[in-house]
Parts: structure tokens; sequence; C-alpha cells
């Protein structure tokens, strides 16, 4: 059976493009305004909607999850089904909050693996912290009942020759990545260090930001386990 694919409509896209670049200043943690990039997307992919014989999980990110959902799919065949929600929207832009709520709205999912870290640079991590909370708070409401999995952010590769993009730092992932692991970890939300699997490693990497086929088998395979550890319990 082939999958199917939930297609954004030109009414949603309309209001990705033209909603206000404030948050809703009712919801802790999404004061700060969104300042948008100069591009912003978003690609979302359910597969076997139709079916519900098995668990569905849902993975939240951007390229980087994009780049290993493939191998995750593979790798949890039988066991699964999974689908992606990958966006460049900044933590507190409103518009990231209803893409979330789109997705959840349209699905039951019982695991959610989920990252925001390598997008709005334009931000401080002090604002990023701080929006934080809105943003588990958002997947929580539309999941209520879905064991939730935290991925941190994976570190650049920085030289002369190929800069990071937008004041994008390896010091300042680790400093998003620090704050939100206390405080998941004080939630009781596991966490899946894709950091660590490639720090140090540049042959990992396929450009400043990207992987190539080595980096994301690993981290495929990492996410897999992580992800079958959740269904287990």
């Amino acid at each position: 059976m082939r999958p199917t694919r939930l297609v954004i409509s030109l009414t949603f896209l309309a209001s990705v493009l033209l909603a206000p670049a404030w948050a809703d200043e009712t919801s802790p943690g999404m004061a700060a305004a969104a300042s948008r990039e100069s591009i912003e997307w978003c690609d979302i992919w359910i597969s076997h909607a139709n079916e519900t014989n098995l668990p569905r999980v849902l993975l939240i990110g951007d390229s980087i999850t994009r780049a290993y959902y493939p191998e995750v799919e593979k790798r949890l065949a039988g066991r699964a089904f999974v689908a992606r929600l990958s966006s460049s929207a900044f933590i507190s832009d409103p518009v990231l909050r209803q893409q979330i709520e789109m997705v959840l709205g349209a699905m039951k999912f019982d695991v959610i693996h989920f990252n925001n870290g390598m997008h709005g640079w334009q931000h401080s991590e002090a604002e990023y912290a701080a929006a934080f909370p809105g943003f588990l708070k958002t997947i929580r409401q539309g999941a209520p009942g879905a064991r939730l999995i935290w991925a941190n952010t994976t570190p650049l590769k920085e030289s002369p020759a190929n800069p990071a993009p937008d004041a994008a730092t390896d010091a300042r992932i680790q400093a998003r990545n620090a704050a939100v692991w206390k405080l998941v970890r004080a939630q009781g939300i596991p966490v899946d260090d894709l950091y660590a699997i490639a720090a140090g490693h540049p042959e990992f990497h396929s450009d400043n930001v990207h992987f190539n086929d080595q980096g994301i088998g690993l981290q495929a395979a990492q996410v897999a386990d992580e992800i079958s550890a959740a269904l287990k319990r």
C-alpha cells in the first residue's frame, strides 16, 4: 500500500507566509517575538495514514531530522509507522506551534521524538531557553498520552573556508543543549544525545551543518534504538 502524504493546504501556506511575527503572549515561554529567516520552509510526511495496526511515531525537527527519517522508518518497519514534521521555524514562532497542532490534530502518536535548535540564530540563547517550555507545552497538549524523547542539536563543522551560517557557532549549540537538557531531565523526558555522535568527527559531515551517509546512518540507528525502547515501556 502506498504511503499517504499529508499535504499542507494553500490556506495553511498563506498563514505561514502572512502570519504576524509575534508570539501568543498567553502561552508561557512564547513571549519573545519571532524574527524570521530569509527562507522559511516546512515538510510534513505521514505514511500509512489509513492504517491502525501498529504504534505511530512522530519525528519533529529540521533538515537533520528530515535526513535521518528514511533510515529510521526502515529500521522500525513492522514495529511502528513513522511520520515527520521538519520545519525551519524558530522555537518562539507561532507558526511552528500551528504546524505542530495541525499534525497532532490529524493523528494520534504513541512516541514523539523532537528537536528544535539549529535555526533562529538571530535569537539569543536566553530567548531560546525561555521559549522552550511553550514549545514543549504545545506538544504535550496535542499528544497528552505520547511518550516523549528530546534529541539535542547536532554540532557544526566550522572552518575558515566553510563558515557556519548566520552567526551560528558550536558554542551556541552547546549552550542551547545545556539549557534544555536540565529542563527535560527535570520532567523525566529521556534525552537522545545526537550531539555526542558527531562531536569531534568532522568526517561525518557533508558540509558545515549537514551529514554524509555515515553520519546519518549513525544518527538513524541511535534514534531508532531510543524509539524502540520507548515503545517497549
